[in-house]
């Protein structure tokens, strides 16, 4: 619809006292109303980006009613037609419905037929207009999980740009580095909620002594009262990850979170509604039966509703140079310098490597193309493997690049990136003093 929610018309009737009796009731109901005598004038004021509804005659002066449709539906085959017709006209207008036509109304019709006609018409043609809006986000956005032209990542695409409007939770699934959080990240961008919070819980929360108190908080009324990530997510999204890790004592409790958008601050004797849209990930899939460490299946049913599964590198090989040249560009552009020519080499190595550590690993290997880190001075080859140095050189090579990658990527941000590597806190400080990695020198890096 056009400015605010005003409903846009052009009307097409070659009957004048009609026309402007039609004109003036719908403009008392708020509609905006283009008005046109002829349908050669009329289609001059349509484009595909029209976002409101067409109103014609059948009988028309010259170009006729139907010779005008097909002209729309040329332009735009979801443009929504109404025809108005008298009743000797029907079976053309019946015709015309089975062609594609929203609706007909046979003259004389009421003042609430037309406006019924109207708004439900106007109601699809602005489904249609915001699922391509979404379209285009995201393929503006360039978001690595969703680069390519594979079918899995076209459907994946058509998915998410209908998912992310409607008020349900999603459930993602997929192996370690395939995106599950940024695709969560996105479809919140996208959704109703893009401007209220957006909150994470994930495998570093839910293994924290305190995880009780940092999810639920402690009521208000008390001396030490703290807000929890809940409350914190009000009229935004809730993003559990890596539930398959969520503690048995928690279970029950998310679980009224998920089902009743209910929770219980601690301390506090009344729960409190939660205005949430839930968002979950899991590294895979969990099956009938299966449990997963202790994970009720009440629970996982409760958020495995409307599933969306980010598919492996290794299932979508053809993607695997779109989203190769993806990384380059923006390394190229974070390090101000030109990567070599991408060799044949590197393009079998691209090709026919299985990519366990999917998104990560290549986005690792793209950094190191771009950097000539990976391969003899002058070779350009950008293979792994090729580095001097024993086994256990290269895996602390490549460890220390995957870490820098995501403190890069993180901006420093502890948390996230305990999320985004899987790894507990202490066991990735270990690896950051090993590497002599300080987040505090990431946290400056912008966009």
């Amino acid at each position: 619809m056009s400015t605010g929610n005003q409903v846009r018309v052009v009307f097409i009737e070659d009957d004048a006292p009609l026309r402007e009796a039609v004109v003036q009731g719908l403009e008392l109901e708020g509609i905006s109303v283009e008005p046109f005598e002829t349908a050669a004038p009329a289609l001059q004021h349509l484009t595909r980006e029209f976002d409101g509804v067409v109103v014609s005659d059948i009988r028309l002066p010259g170009m006729d009613g139907l010779e005008m449709f097909e002209a729309v539906r040329a332009l735009d085959d979801e443009l929504p037609v109404i025809f108005t017709t008298g009743h000797g006209d029907v079976a053309m207008a019946v015709d015309a419905m089975k062609n594609g036509a929203s609706d007909f109304l046979t003259k004389p019709y009421s003042s609430a037929a037309i406006l019924d006609a109207i708004r439900r018409a106007a109601g699809r043609r602005a489904l249609v207009i915001e699922n391509r809006r979404l379209r285009d986000a995201l393929r503006s956005r360039t978001l690595p999980a969703l680069l390519g032209s594979s079918a899995l990542v076209d459907r994946l695409k058509r998915l998410v740009a209908e998912v992310s409007r409607a008020e349900i939770d999603l459930f993602l699934t997929g192996e370690s580095g395939t995106g599950k959080s940024f695709l969560a990240r996105q479809i919140h961008d996208l959704s109703p909620r893009h401007e209220r919070p957006f909150v994470t819980i994930g495998a570093e929360t839910w293994a924290h002594q305190d995880a009780e108190l940092i999810i639920f908080g402690r009521d208000p009324g008390s001396a030490l009262s703290r807000s929890g990530l809940i409350e914190r997510a009000s009229g935004g999204t809730l993003f559990l990850d890596d539930i398959e890790t969520i503690p048995v004592p928690l279970q029950a409790r998310m679980l009224g979170v998920v089902e009743q958008r209910r929770y219980l601050p601690i301390g506090a004797a009344r729960p409190r509604q939660a205005n949430l849209r839930i968002v979950s990930a899991a590294r895979n899939l969990l099956a009938e039966g299966e449990t997963d460490g202790g994970v009720s299946r009440s629970l996982i049913n409760r958020l495995q509703g409307v599933t969306l599964a980010l598919p492996p590198l290794a299932s979508r090989r053809e993607d695997v140079p779109v989203i190769f040249r993806h990384f380059v560009a923006e390394f190229e552009r974070e390090f101000d310098r030109s990567a070599k020519p991408i060799g044949d080499t590197i393009w079998q190595h691209l090709m026919t490597h299985l990519w366990p550590g999917n998104l990560h690993e290549l986005r690792a290997f793209a950094r190191n193309h771009v950097l000539e880190l990976d391969s003899p001075a002058g070779s350009g080859s950008g293979m792994p493997g090729r580095q001097s140095g024993t086994l256990r050189d290269r895996l602390a090579a490549f460890e220390r690049a995957v870490l820098e990658d995501t403190l890069r990527n993180t901006r420093g941000n502890i948390p996230q990136a305990i999320d985004e590597l899987g790894l507990p806190r202490k066991t990735l400080y270990d690896k950051l003093a090993r590497h002599r990695l300080n987040p505090r020198d990431y946290r400056l890096i912008r966009d």
